[in-house]
């Protein structure tokens, strides 16, 4: 890790952290607090939705367009122009080409095409991560900032293998950013699935699980693929992915960095706040490794 202990953290001039952990337990909003606080602030969730997806995201916004006359019309005689509005706090644009496999009548995609879709954002995932290091640069460079966050995707763990002692997307982010799992307790587990429950959103996954669970599912509801609720499909899911996901983030942050717990994130509300976390992290982990 760039840093080893509380001390090297505490003084170290410029400080560069990535946070990692499902969505819903602060990600985001530690990054956000941190932003107002002087740090620079790099989404990938953004990036993704903008540098690498943007185009195919307003593409399919002119796609459904096309279907409405009087608006295929005004796209081609270029009088209306139609873009994504991608924000750090509204992915929605992203959310919404990821999409749901599953029956069209309700939103759903064919399955060939949801797999599509998933296989690009994970090659754009990757070549955010891969992003980050540059940005650290540039965000010094050329607005400087001395202190950088990278707050990630939930779906960080898909794309990486934390098993791997040289994977290449963590071997990079490791050497430049001290990694840093937000750990939900079972309480926050049982949380966000009412929560994913009440507003079902799209996820990433990864291609073999997909398939599995794609399968199990098919031949649970004995349902055909065209007949399939998207919304139910996902919901089904969800519950499922966080279990995959768990034990990845924990190798993740066992070899490759350290481990807060979302209650302790929780009450971080100022940059001193979280810098005096980190440090009470690296000092439990030292503490753990004697």
């Amino acid at each position: 890790m760039i840093y080893e202990t509380a001390a090297e953290w505490t003084r170290a001039p410029q400080k560069s952290v990535l946070l990692f952990g499902m969505s819903g337990l602060g990600k985001t909003r530690t990054s956000s607090l941190l932003r107002e606080g002087g740090w620079f602030h790099y989404s990938v969730d953004y990036r993704i939705g903008t540098r690498y997806m943007g185009e195919a995201i307003a593409d399919n916004f002119k796609r459904e367009a096309m279907k409405v006359p009087l608006l295929r019309e005004l796209l081609l005689s270029d009088s209306v122009h139609i873009t994504s509005n991608i924000t750090f706090d509204n992915l929605a644009p992203l959310s919404a080409y990821l999409g749901k496999p599953g029956d069209p009548a309700k939103g759903g995609l064919p399955i060939e095409e949801y797999r599509r879709r998933q296989a690009e954002h994970r090659e754009a995932e990757v070549a955010a991560l891969l992003d980050t290091p540059r940005f650290i640069d540039r965000a010094s460079d050329l607005y400087g900032y001395e202190n950088f966050v990278c707050d990630t995707s939930g779906s960080i763990a898909e794309v990486v293998n934390p098993d791997y002692p040289v994977d290449p997307v963590l071997s990079v982010l490791s050497r430049h950013l001290l990694l840093v799992w937000i750990e939900g307790s079972e309480d926050h587990t049982a949380e966000l699935i009412r929560r994913f429950d009440r507003a079902p959103k799209p996820m990433y996954y990864r291609p073999d699980f997909l398939l599995d669970a794609w399968q199990t599912y098919l031949n649970e509801s004995g349902r055909m693929p065209s007949a399939v609720d998207p919304d139910a499909f996902v919901r089904w899911t969800y519950a499922r992915a966080l279990a995959h996901r768990q034990p990845r983030y924990a190798a993740m942050a066992a070899k490759w960095g350290l481990k807060v717990c979302a209650t302790e994130m929780a009450k971080v509300n100022s940059p001193d706040d979280f810098n005096a976390l980190i440090a009470e992290a690296l000092n439990r982990r030292a503490e753990e490794a004697a």
